[in-house]
């Protein structure tokens, strides 16, 4: 039994031996991220090497879908939406496919991300956006495959692809005045429902002035269509600490009612437990 106990011991410590080995990869992962104007873009890519092949034309024949990379999904992620070649791209997550050709590249923006590679069988209907390029021959040879995001603006950038000694850029528009413009609106119109309940909540949870925390859930109560019920529960939590247990109460019920009405559980519970404790001579 000892004898097997060992043995055991040794194939358990070979085998984590195996698994801490860690050597490099043919073509490595890279991420790319990069906010044009105020939109985020991410790249995550795998990037593969000539080492002395051919690229274009042998290794990547011309005239067919490439994986853009090698391994994965090479994918490309918006936070907004972006104009690529006077279409609209909605914001999003997309695999980044290329049919590279002599005179011309397409770069294609595919709906599905999980396939290894190019998908088992192209669908059309995922393709999102289709755009046609005119590539350019680079002097100097790039050993690795790079993608990139360059020539920024405020308002647009550049896809950037290289390899070889061929280079192509994609320019996409972003919506930086129309986000920006909103944003500054959103700000003169002052503070939202949303702003007054978290600072209620906030002067609430660390024993702040609870007078003001009182006010500014009224106002969020007051701004917000809604009235969720979590609302109603800070309301009668900052009324309790006041010392006003009658209102509390009514408060309570109001926001015991709304969230039996929205199945949450937590708060009837929460409601029933604070309306009994408030209810005690």
């Amino acid at each position: 039994m000892k004898n097997i106990l060992i043995a055991f011991a040794i194939i358990i410590a070979n085998f984590t031996i195996e698994a801490q080995v860690k050597t490099p990869q043919a073509s490595p992962r890279a991420t790319i991220s990069q906010t044009v104007g105020l939109t985020d873009v991410e790249i995550n890519y795998s990037r593969p090497s000539a080492r002395g092949r051919a690229v274009f034309g042998d290794l990547v024949p011309f005239g067919k879908v490439w994986r853009t990379g090698a391994n994965e999904n090479t994918t490309i992620s918006f936070s907004d939406d972006v104009i690529i070649d006077g279409k609209t791209l909605k914001k999003g997550k997309y695999a980044l496919y290329t049919n590279p050709k002599i005179e011309s590249w397409d770069i294609i923006f595919y709906k599905t991300t999980d396939n290894w590679g190019n998908p088992a069988e192209w669908n059309e209907a995922n393709v999102v956006l289709k755009a046609t390029v005119k590539p350019e021959t680079l002097s100097k040879k790039v050993e690795t495959f790079t993608l990139g995001i360059s020539n920024l603006d405020n308002n647009f950038a550049f896809l950037e692809l290289y390899w070889e000694n061929s280079y192509a850029a994609l320019k996409f528009e972003v919506p930086t005045q129309k986000t920006a413009t909103a944003n500054i609106e959103k700000a003169l119109a002052g503070p939202t429902a949303g702003d007054y309940f978290s600072a209620a909540q906030f002067l609430f949870q660390s024993n702040g002035d609870i007078t003001k925390a009182r006010t500014y859930v009224d106002k969020a109560l007051d701004m917000n269509q809604d009235k969720p019920f979590y609302y109603y529960r800070l309301k009668s939590l900052i009324q309790a600490k006041q010392g006003d247990k009658k209102g509390a109460i009514e408060t309570a019920k109001v926001s015991l009612a709304a969230a039996e009405i929205a199945k949450n559980q937590d708060y009837v519970k929460m409601n029933k437990e604070s309306i009994a404790e408030w209810s005690k001579k």
